[in-house]
Order: structure tokens, then C-alpha cells, then sequence
């Protein structure tokens, strides 16, 4: 299954929310070096699951990804 996320770096709250088929994922961690990314699969594990394979299949250095969930 593949999803649309939007990564919003920088947020002094970090929050999952679902609009319009998109989910947009709030992260404190800087766009720098991929911490914004790493955080962002983290929450994504935590809502649907650890037991779900996440990775990012584009998008790597953007802020709009398309995330596939095995």
C-alpha cells in the first residue's frame, strides 16, 4: 500500500493528522541529514503498527513522499 505524506519540519508539537488522502506529519527534528525523515517513519510505525515495513519510495529530500507499507 502506498501513501502521500506532507513532512513538516521544525513543529514545536509533533502530530499525525489525515486531509484530503494526505497525511501530514509534524516532526521537531531540522530537514537536515535525513532526522526529519527518520522521525517521521517512527511516527508512522507507532499509528500503523511495528510489525509494518515503512520505507520512503520518493521524496527523499522533499517535503511531500510517497511511503510504501508492507
Amino acid at each position: 500500500m502506498y501513501i502521500k505524506v506532507q513532512v513538516i519540519p521544525e513543529s514545536k508539537e509533533e502530530a499525525v493528522s489525515e486531509k484530503g488522502g494526505i497525511l501530514y506529519v509534524s516532526v521537531r527534528e531540522k530537514a537536515e541529514q535525513g532526522a526529519a525523515n527518520r522521525r517521521m517513519l517512527l511516527l508512522l510505525r507507532a499509528k500503523f503498527g511495528s510489525g509494518k515495513r515503512l520505507r520512503i519510495v520518493s521524496g527523499h529530500h522533499a517535503p511531500h513522499k510517497i511511503i510504501s507499507i508492507d
